[in-house]
């Protein structure tokens, strides 16, 4: 039975990154988040169409979704007596990302997991996440471009992880892998950012791509 501890824990993670806060926030406030904007599941989205509160709770609650499962659900298999293995926090993490990315609930059709990987990474690897967050600021300081300052965000973290983990491939391989998860989860962006009608942050959408 213990042995399938590691299995459950990482169902729990993808079940609990499946939590759609985004669609649950905007509806809340009378908005179908797949109908607006750019149709994304995801806090910029809520953030642009529904109001700047409600996109910064989204944001903070699908960062909880990924930080809980990476850091909580370890200690938890722990103390059922379960050597709970190292790699499990990350799995647990990616997880996370998984369900944010692929919803059960909503067809498998979610957001782009920045959030939700930003909390993942704060748990497993805290100095990749401060990488990523100083990336994020610095790109998006400049640029106000979210989609911009995210990709390069991932990126930045990658690069770290192979710096500060290498001597442990594990961490850098799915920070590498989950960066190139936010690229492919961006590409309409990107498309847009080379034909340059990529919207800037405080911009207004006036139409539903």
């Amino acid at each position: 039975m213990k042995e399938g501890i590691p299995f459950f824990a990482i169902l729990a993670a993808y079940l609990c990154g499946a939590i759609p806060f985004a669609f649950i926030i905007a509806r809340a406030r009378g908005v179908d988040i797949r109908a607006v904007g750019s149709g994304n599941v995801g806090a910029t989205n809520v953030f642009r169409s529904v109001g700047k509160p409600w996109g910064v709770l989204t944001f903070l609650l699908d960062a909880l979704k990924g930080f809980i499962p990476a850091l909580a659900f370890p200690a938890v298999a722990h103390n059922w007596e379960f050597a709970a293995p190292d790699w499990l926090g990350l799995a647990c993490g990616a997880a996370a990302i998984a369900g944010h990315t692929w919803p059960i609930w909503l067809g498998f059709k979610g957001g782009k997991g920045v959030a939700t990987g930003a909390g993942a990474l704060l748990a497993v690897a805290p100095w990749a996440f401060a990488a990523g967050l100083a990336a994020w600021l610095l790109v998006f300081l400049l640029s106000r471009y979210v989609s911009l300052a995210s990709i390069l965000a991932a990126a930045s973290a990658a690069a770290a992880g192979w710096v500060v983990y290498g001597r442990e491939p594990a961490r850098p391989i799915v920070l590498s892998v989950l960066a190139a998860l936010v690229v492919v989860r961006h590409r309409s962006n990107v498309r847009r950012l080379l034909a340059g009608t990529e919207l800037r942050a405080g911009a207004s959408r006036v139409s539903t791509p």
